[in-house]
């Protein structure tokens, strides 16, 4: 098995010089079409290919300067973390695939303006804009499709933060993973809209990965996820092209509701909703019976994210009072 060290070892130049500063964001992102399972745990690959709309202004922003101290510290919103705890351990191991060794203490300033650990995607974001920080701050200049595979390894979804837009997570085929990463699509969507529906923002009793090591190892329904996922992937791709608004909300919800059914089919069962979930889906349902054109996509947590056009926004914010609707596509 190969390992994350090598990887990246095989792009990193045989002398590291750490610059003052460095500092990077990332948006977060909304899959239409899922990531759920991977072929490859130590590397975050895949097992199907998935792809997201990007969150515009909502995601992380990181600073990284040189320790004058000689220790590595973390600070989280203004924070500091824990040395041992699971955040801080998680970020410096990263942070250690790209100084391999060598003796270059780091302060890390992350700041999301998302919930973390949620189901937002913060995770995503956050070692999206680490990965940018490290690239700035070691002075690597390495191309966006190797950057977004080193993201990958922090957090899968994270290869596609690298990117605004729309954006598809090749699958891939190679052991090292590194045909494994985001392609920003050149279409674009003024129109689209995505609203935030947050049922619940604390942090999530089974995280992701733990949550797709269950399904995969004991839900027989697992089995045909693969296959709706790439059924679902074509589809999407043509509704963008077409803009299609009606296939990509049906695309998507369904999607959503296919890769949470696989789960609720895990023992122990993993159910990420909670009733106020439940009732929000059933709002949107009564509201598309109604003749309101409004979708929504769910990822490994509580909270919904509504999917319609501008022209619905003001009966969609009167329906749910309180959301944060996003733009992915600037004018």
């Amino acid at each position: 098995m190969i390992s994350k060290q090598q990887v990246v070892q095989a792009y990193l130049p045989a002398v590291l010089a750490a610059r003052d500063e460095a500092e990077a964001f990332a948006p977060s992102n909304i899959a239409l079409c899922k990531y759920w399972g991977k072929r490859d745990a130590e590397l975050n690959l895949p097992i199907n290919a998935s792809l997201s709309v990007s969150l515009a202004h909502l995601g992380s922003r990181t600073r990284l300067t040189p320790a004058g101290d000689d220790t590595d510290r973390v600070w989280l919103n203004g924070t500091e973390q824990a040395p041992d705890s699971a955040f801080s351990r998680k970020l410096l191991a990263f942070v250690e695939l790209f100084r391999a060794g060598r003796a270059l203490p780091v302060h890390v300033h992350t700041r999301n303006n998302i919930p973390t650990a949620a189901g937002l995607a913060s995770s995503a974001s956050g070692f999206a804009a680490l990965t940018l920080a490290l690239d700035q701050w070691l002075d690597l200049q390495l191309e966006p499709a190797v950057l977004s595979a080193f993201a990958r390894m922090g957090s899968g979804s994270a290869s596609r933060s690298l990117f605004e837009g729309f954006v598809q997570w090749d699958d891939g085929v190679r052991d090292d993973g590194m045909d494994s990463h985001g392609v920003r699509l050149a279409a674009s969507w003024p129109a689209l809209r995505i609203g935030l529906v947050k049922v619940a923002t604390g942090e999530k009793a089974v995280d992701s990965r733990a949550g797709m090591k269950r399904t995969i190892e004991t839900a027989h329904l697992y089995q045909s996820w693969p296959l709706q996922a790439a059924a679902d992937l074509t589809r999407l791709h043509q509704a963008i092209d077409t803009k299609d608004f009606a296939l990509l909300g049906q695309t998507a919800e369904q999607n959503a509701l296919s890769m949470h059914a696989t789960m609720i089919a895990s023992w122990p069962p993993l159910l990420y909703w909670t009733p106020d979930s439940v009732a929000a889906m059933q709002q949107v349902w009564a509201l598309r019976q109604q003749g309101l054109e409004v979708y929504f996509t769910m990822d490994a947590g509580p909270n919904l994210k509504l999917l319609f056009e501008a022209d619905d926004q003001a009966q969609v914010e009167q329906a749910f009072p309180g959301i944060e609707v996003v733009a992915p596509f600037r004018a």
